[in-house]
């Protein structure tokens, strides 16, 4: 029998990756493309990915006859009709519906499957990662956004409608919460990815005199505050307690919802873990019902940027 291979994509707020994947989880080709300069164009990114897929595929030394299909993570994205809906943190997918699956398929002649971006990554990390043997434990991405997969049993919860797990979009702050691109106020988003801790730096910034390396940056980023953080800036390091003492609150929330065995963390914000792992773990058994005290591990991801999303997407093209 001829070997086959899978692609897995994830698509991100900013970014979206592309990896052509062997039966035994080798990543043999990756690529990346924009995902935030299409404007409202659905099908022109689209048109794009598909040609990125074919030019990963193409560096493999590979041909499309010899893929299974192409699995794919992204916001909202629905795994039981193939649609992205909604999704705040993408400007062609943020008012309405897009056909996404179809729309790929038929510019590939390919299977297309999809999922949530933070679903695919819970089970790549499932299948090749720090959730190895897990039955049952929380994904958490800290990206542009904050994401979440929930794997019950071994199974990744989807609900009725292919939602399930929308955990960065349950409100943290109730007075006079921020704006979420969701239309909420208060998301954990708002506070806890990568976008949300700039806007903590520049709250912050604007309502105090305090002193800080960050008054001298123009636009202020996550990376700004964790390089402001690794020089001993004071503010820095209160951002992350601040936002590690948030999400420590809210895991002690989730942990009641599903009794997990763990909690794993992934994604850019997830490599400042030297200053987020003490105040999360600290909130979130200062939080959690005795039931769980000391129970539930809080572990962050084993794969190498981005592979826990590839190798989680590609998975489901061998479904």
């Amino acid at each position: 029998m001829d070997k086959k291979y899978a692609v897995g994509v994830d698509v991100g707020g900013q970014t979206s990756k592309i990896g052509i994947v062997d039966q035994e989880g080798n990543v043999l080709s990756q690529s990346v493309i924009r995902s935030d300069i299409y404007g409202s164009d659905a099908e022109a990114f689209i048109s794009a990915l598909a040609d990125a897929i074919k030019g990963v595929v193409a560096n493999a030394g590979k041909s499309l006859a010899e893929i299974v299909g192409v699995g794919v993570g992204a916001p909202n994205g629905n795994y039981y009709d193939g649609t992205i809906s909604n999704a705040p943190n993408l400007a062609w997918a943020a008012q309405g519906s897009v056909e996404f699956s179809k729309i790929l398929s038929e510019r590939l002649g390919l299977k297309v499957t999809l999922t949530n971006d933070a679903n695919a990554a819970a089970v790549g990390e499932m299948t090749y990662g720090a959730a190895k043997g897990m039955k049952d434990f929380i994904m958490i991405t800290l990206g542009t956004g904050v994401g979440s997969g929930i794997v019950i049993d071994g199974k990744v919860l989807y609900g009725h409608d292919g939602f399930a797990g929308e955990l960065g979009h349950v409100c943290v702050v109730r007075e006079n919460g921020r704006q979420c691109g969701c239309g909420k106020k208060g998301c954990l988003e708002t506070y806890c990815s990568a976008t949300g801790v700039a806007r903590t730096a520049k709250e912050w910034l604007e309502s105090s005199d305090e002193p800080s390396l960050l008054r001298d940056i123009a636009n202020v980023s996550s990376k700004d505050v964790f390089e402001a953080a690794e020089k001993g800036d004071a503010m820095a390091l209160k951002i992350f307690d601040y936002t590690g003492e948030l999400l420590g609150r809210t895991f002690a929330d989730f942990i009641a919802f599903s009794a997990p065995e763990a909690i794993v963390l992934f994604g850019g914000l997830a490599r400042s873990r030297k200053y987020l792992e003490t105040p999360i773990r600290n909130a979130m058994e200062e939080n959690v019902m005795k039931n769980w005290k000391g129970k539930v591990k809080l572990v962050f991801s084993a794969l190498k940027e981005s592979d826990a999303a590839i190798l989680g997407a590609s998975a489901l093209a061998w479904a």
